[in-house]
């Protein structure tokens, strides 16, 4: 039986955005081509086949460079180029760790990104157990002298994420609060909600003029397995081997392509996802995902022959995953146009359906979010908070300088069970799920594109 459905109440005509009645069904057939199926999985089959990990400043990152080059290239879209700039690049190497005592037994660990080595032959100590990173601040200086700390805590599973922030500090943060404690090195509870025996790793940083020791995930089942332990009443003591590298100063660069607005060119809505991710995996959901889903809705924009008035830039961010150094040195190369960047999303939480959108958008942008939100919500897509959007990591610099943003959020109930692990693989993509990401991204790059409203507020 064929179901035959009437538009659903949306206004004829926008007149004061700039969106004709024409304009406004041209994004709902590109939303309805977009369910029906789309390139999105052969884009991210590609990236993730042929080119594999990406880690930020490696080999595999310029050869993914070039492989985005090629592909944009061939799709067709204007001023295919790389914005090349400088980074410091680190490599992983070998990784072992062991419980000697009471209870000897292996441990999976993975280095935390950007940690130092271990001494060669290794460090043996016992372990320092706290609850979580507040524990750990509370110890007395000294403390830890001769001694590895192990740092817990409750990550759980949402459908937003919106926990990964409030516990990455310890990722983050926690070797160099460790270290002012006396600690030789510092063992953390996976930042992740991965039930599986693998280590989740992600970057960290050092603070200044704090002695940097190394740093190491373990697996959440092994950190249970520490915490059951160490409620025996024993003293727990572990070996810990890592030698990590840190190479120098190496190249890395966003590509950028272009479909060109027809009459404000110098206009530019900003979409994409990273094209760097961790080594661990094959960056299938972090962030070949996001690639995918934008290139494609690019592409179905432009290859269905009308070119929106405003120009539509997709940039596949470089080094996002050692400190969204791609987002920071897009705002450096163009700074000088700032005001002519119109508004900005980035697809970077995997790969499951689009269920909210949020914004940050001045009173008359509003006007196109709202019809945005008419034409997503029959795919799913409810409206949420309309003061605070997120936006997507690598646009995070923008936004603080000013770039409005638009958020269509994924569900992340599993995100965290992938994120930054060996399991970050093609297999856990429903090409279904991407399609409908395909059509949210459709929607908005078309109709924040064609519009003629100013999205800053004043």
């Amino acid at each position: 039986m064929l179901l035959v459905f009437a538009h659903n109440g949306l206004a004829d005509t926008r007149p004061d955005t700039g969106l004709t009645p024409a304009s406004i069904d041209h994004a709902r057939q590109l939303r309805d081509l977009a369910m029906g199926g789309t390139m999105a999985w052969d884009i991210v089959e590609s990236l993730t086949t042929e080119i594999g990990p990406r880690l930020a400043g490696s080999e595999a990152e310029a050869r993914a460079r070039a492989w985005a080059v090629r592909r944009l290239t061939a799709m067709g879209f204007d001023k295919v180029r790389i914005e090349p700039f400088e980074i410091q690049a680190w490599t992983r190497g070998a990784e072992r760790a062991a419980l000697l005592a009471p209870f000897p037994q292996p441990l999976e660990i993975t280095a935390l990104g950007g940690s130092v080595a271990t001494p060669e032959n290794g460090i043996t100590a016992e372990l320092a157990l706290f609850e979580g990173i507040d524990a750990l601040k509370a110890a007395a200086p000294g403390s830890l002298e001769g001694k590895i700390a192990y740092v817990s805590h409750a990550m759980q599973r949402s459908q937003d994420g919106s926990s990964y922030g409030f516990f990455g500090k310890l990722r983050r943060e926690g070797a160099s609060i460790a270290a002012q404690k006396g600690a030789l090195a510092i063992m953390i509870r996976s930042i992740g909600t991965s039930s599986h025996r693998f280590a989740h790793t992600g970057q960290m940083r050092y603070a200044e003029d704090v002695a940097q020791i190394p740093a190491a995930a373990l697996s959440n089942p092994d950190a249970d397995q520490i915490e059951r332990i160490a409620r025996r009443g024993q003293p727990v003591q572990v070996y810990l081997n890592m030698s990590p590298e840190s190479l120098g100063t190496v190249s890395s660069g966003n590509v950028i392509a272009e479909i060109t607005g027809r009459e404000r060119p110098e206009e530019v809505v900003i979409i994409g996802g990273h094209l760097d991710s961790w080594d661990q995996g094959t960056g299938a959901i972090d962030d070949g995902a996001g690639v995918a889903i934008t290139t494609a809705a690019a592409k179905m924009i432009l290859d269905a022959g009308k070119r929106p008035r405003r120009t539509i830039r997709l940039v596949l961010w470089g080094a996002e995953e050692v400190g969204l150094l791609g987002g920071k040195a897009y705002l450096e190369a163009h700074r000088k146009d700032l005001d002519k960047q119109i508004i900005g999303t980035e697809s970077d939480f995997g790969a499951e359906r689009v269920w909210q959108m949020t914004a940050q958008v001045s009173a008359e942008g509003q006007q196109v979010v709202d019809i945005m939100g008419e034409l997503l919500a029959p795919i799913g897509v409810a409206r949420g908070d309309m003061d605070k959007s997120g936006s997507g990591p690598d646009l995070t610099a923008l936004v603080e300088a000013g770039l409005p943003s638009l958020r269509l959020v994924q569900n992340g109930m599993d995100y965290f069970d992938l994120h930054h692990t060996p399991d970050d693989t093609l297999d856990k993509i429903d090409p279904v799920a991407l399609d409908q990401n395909v059509a949210a991204y459709v929607v908005f790059s078309w109709l924040a594109a064609d519009s003629t409203v100013n999205f800053r507020s004043e």
